[in-house]
């Protein structure tokens, strides 16, 4: 089974650079499965149901979250409706909406850090009580694993290695080279990236958050603007077994005229 993860959408930018790449890459691969972080959509921070439904339109399966997931209050009313839209599986109970959705017969979970990210549950806790509690358990299991510390990302991946098909950081909003499958049979890579401006720091605009670095001062959040460029993960899963036979790499970069 081919599926693409796709990094985080950052605002207009990257929902424009989704719409012109997404399909083609979804006939170019034969992807059954399209995942994308939807969090920063809206503005370059939360996400309506409107940005969500740009999203879906695009090819998009499953929309993905994370500490953003409540910026736009908006969304909080759509998240136990139709929406495929998932927030992190270990929020504390009681909150609204989902931390899992399977798909396609692809379980997709939804989870966040704890290291420099606030108030969570346990996610490796989190994680063991979903996997015992459902059956039948899904072969194909996708984990989006929304976390800022490397060391975070790379001891869940290890501690779900055979256990899941797939461990894919999202959240710092910068590639990284270091996708593999673990000796269990998961893929991993520590970041997917973004799909955002390329003239920015991390989908931001640069003089705002320079100005930020450089007096301290609190800056108000602005997408940045021109060409924009599409971050994605390509993974080939076994049906049977759920192991991950490949992952791989792919960028897209929208070209000026």
């Amino acid at each position: 089974m081919n599926i693409l993860a796709v990094g985080d959408v950052i605002g207009k930018p990257g929902r424009r650079a989704l719409q012109q790449f997404l399909p083609g890459l979804i006939n170019e691969f034969a992807i059954e499965l399209v995942v994308a972080n939807g969090e920063n959509s809206a503005h370059g921070i939360g996400i309506t149901s409107k940005t969500a439904q740009e999203l879906l339109n695009a090819g998009v399966d499953v929309i993905t979250s994370g500490n953003h997931i409540w910026a736009q209050r908006e969304i909080i009313n759509c998240m136990d409706g139709d929406l495929p839209i998932i927030r992190p599986l270990n929020f504390p109970p009681g909150v609204a909406g989902r931390g899992y959705l399977t798909v396609k017969g692809v379980l997709v979970v939804n989870l966040i850090g704890r290291i420099f990210m606030g108030q969570a549950d346990c996610p490796f806790r989190a994680m063991d009580a979903l996997l015992s509690s459902l059956s039948p358990l899904p072969r194909v299991i996708l984990v989006d694993f929304h976390a800022e510390a490397t060391s975070e990302k790379i001891a869940l991946g290890r501690y779900l290695d055979g256990r899941v098909s797939a461990v894919l950081g999202t959240h710092t909003h910068v590639g990284t080279t270091d996708s593999h499958i673990l000796p269990g049979g998961t893929a991993y890579v520590t970041d997917i990236g973004m799909v955002g401006p390329l003239d920015s720091i991390i989908g931001d605009d640069v003089d705002n958050v320079l100005n930020s670095f450089l007096t301290g001062l609190p800056h108000r959040l602005s997408v940045g603007k021109g060409m924009a460029a599409l971050d994605a993960i390509l993974l080939d899963i076994d049906n049977d077994t759920g192991r991950a036979l490949s992952i791989g790499r792919i960028r897209r970069e929208e070209r000026g005229t």
